[in-house]
């Protein structure tokens, strides 16, 4: 590993909060001086423990997280991560000195979203960095829908119509969401008791119908939402 040079540095948000953890000196050293010349604002962790009291208490954006660690191994800490509402989908770049194909697999199948062998070029670090925070701000942008004055985030939960908030059920978010996120598309029966109350096939409940009367009602857009015969329902603005 090289520390980079002026000439390498790259632009990176301020405020991006990346946590290194990895009991080496050396490299917690270099990628620290790396990644703050970069412009990211770092915490290093030294074992396991002290990774998951960190991220817990202030979330970072991004974890750099080795295998090999005093206390917990990095796997361990991957899974208690992802196990916390808190941390479960913060992007985790897995490092370790290890580069079978099975130890890579492994640490993929515990949650990591990549994973670096030791020794590792910094420019090489500093790119999958880079592509990680671009992927969580898509993700995050995706996590929003809206259409007609219809806005659903459903990280926070929140829904507003002309930047009123409005007051759902979770089955009713569910079911708006959908709505909204296909809006202009006809959504069957079997499709929306799937994929909002996770029935395998159409059901003869008419719950999809009690709910579509509450939704109508609490939007105060009756005519936004349309049952197409025989095919099933659509948002249509």
């Amino acid at each position: 590993m090289s520390v980079p040079s002026d000439a390498a540095r790259a632009t990176s948000p301020a405020a991006k909060h990346i946590l290194v953890v990895d009991d080496e000196a050396n490299i917690t050293d270099v990628l620290r001086l790396g990644l703050e010349h970069d412009g990211y604002a770092i915490e290093v962790a030294s074992n396991g423990l002290e990774a998951l009291q960190s991220a817990e208490r202030a979330r970072p954006d991004l974890i750099i997280l080795d295998v090999m660690l005093p206390l917990l191994d990095g796997l361990e800490v991957c899974r208690r991560l992802r196990s916390s509402i808190r941390t479960a989908d913060v992007p985790i770049l897995m490092l370790s000195a290890k580069d079978e194909v099975d130890d890579r697999v492994v640490g993929l199948e515990t949650g990591a979203d990549d994973y670096l062998p030791k020794p590792f070029v910094y420019r090489e670090l500093r790119a999958r960095v880079h592509a990680l925070l671009r992927r969580q701000q898509r993700d995050a942008a995706d996590a929003v829908v809206s259409s007609g004055g219809v806005v659903l985030n459903q990280d926070t939960r929140e829904v507003t119509r002309d930047g009123q908030p409005l007051q759902l059920t979770s089955r009713e978010f569910d079911l708006l969401t959908l709505l909204v996120a296909n809006a202009g598309r006809v959504m069957s029966r079997s499709t929306i008791m799937e994929r909002v109350w996770g029935y395998g096939a159409e059901a003869e409940s008419n719950v999809i119908d009690v709910c579509l009367h509450s939704l109508r009602k609490k939007l105060g857009l009756p005519n936004v939402i349309h049952s197409v015969r025989r095919a099933g329902f659509v948002f249509r603005a």
